[in-house]
């Protein structure tokens, strides 16, 4: 029965990210098999479900994340107390490179490094000597943190329930999430929020995000008109203000730019309800 998702060696990453080591040897020692069975499970894109059981058992992290890379409300919470001071500062930094580079391409959904890096504008080279020095990126931590919901103790050591309490026990509602990258949409789980401070009903909401801001866009209204609005131009989309001219034309402006248009020759994807900026 195959109920795990991605490549075995996201699977393996994700067992070395919970055990806390950062090579294949090491990740066999922790499981109790010879070296040359981790190698074999990535050359043959297998991993055996003994395999997450153990890493389970023997780490508290959540099964459904050690299979599937996906976040889920942990029910298997066996983790120690925190430590204090010195001891806490070292584990922490002990944490870096690849194990915690595995944790926050999770919490965000990702499958590439690239993604990451256009999502945060930070160059692919930066993350790569994260991983080359084995370098604890306290920043994207805290950043992910905030964005995701996911766990700080979780994404900072390993250890924990992988969800935050505030996120977990939230009453909001959960929906869609899509990063905006280069004029891509990509779906990026759900995001959690209380919508009852907008004043009126919103049909169809999604959560907008990228490295400029982010916006709550109602994507049940198409019918084009003055405001801000998520546009597709050749199948490239990016945010919008939007102003109606005579003879079916629009006035589009963006980030500093202006041009004139036919309203046919856009693909509006939803009118911006809300938008959030970014102040650093």
């Amino acid at each position: 029965m195959d109920f795990s998702e991605g490549t075995a060696l996201e699977i393996v990453e994700r067992l070395s990210s919970a055990y806390g080591v950062t090579t294949q040897k090491a990740l066999a020692e922790c499981l109790g098999v010879p070296a040359a069975n981790v190698s074999n499970w990535v050359q043959r894109d297998s991993v055996p479900g003994s395999a997450f059981v153990k890493c389970a058992l023997d780490t508290g992290s959540d099964l459904h994340w050690l299979t599937s890379g996906k976040l889920a409300n942990a029910n298997l919470d066996t983790s120690p107390s925190i430590p204090k001071g010195e001891a806490l500062y070292n584990e922490i930094t002990s944490n870096g490179g690849k194990p915690v580079l595995r944790r926050i391409m999770d919490a965000y959904g990702f499958t590439l490094q690239k993604q990451l890096c256009e999502l945060l504008g930070i160059s692919s080279g930066t993350v790569s000597t994260w991983v080359r020095r084995n370098y604890f990126p306290g920043d994207v931590v805290v950043t992910c943190a905030l964005d995701t919901g996911a766990s700080l103790e979780w994404l900072a050591t390993g250890k924990g329930a992988h969800l935050a309490e505030s996120t977990k026990q939230s009453t909001g509602t959960a929906i869609p999430r899509k990063n905006l990258i280069a004029g891509v949409l990509q779906d990026a789980g759900n995001w959690s929020v209380d919508l009852s401070f907008i004043p009126h009903t919103l049909n169809e909401p999604v959560f907008i995000s990228s490295n400029s801001g982010t916006w709550i866009v109602d994507a049940s209204i198409s019918s084009i008109s003055n405001g801000r609005w998520l546009l597709g131009i050749d199948d490239k989309y990016d945010i919008y203000d939007i102003a109606l001219l005579p003879g079916r034309k629009i006035s589009v402006a963006s980030k500093g730019t202006n041009f004139t248009c036919g309203a046919d020759e856009v693909n509006p994807a939803g009118k911006v309800v809300l938008t959030m900026e970014y102040n650093y």
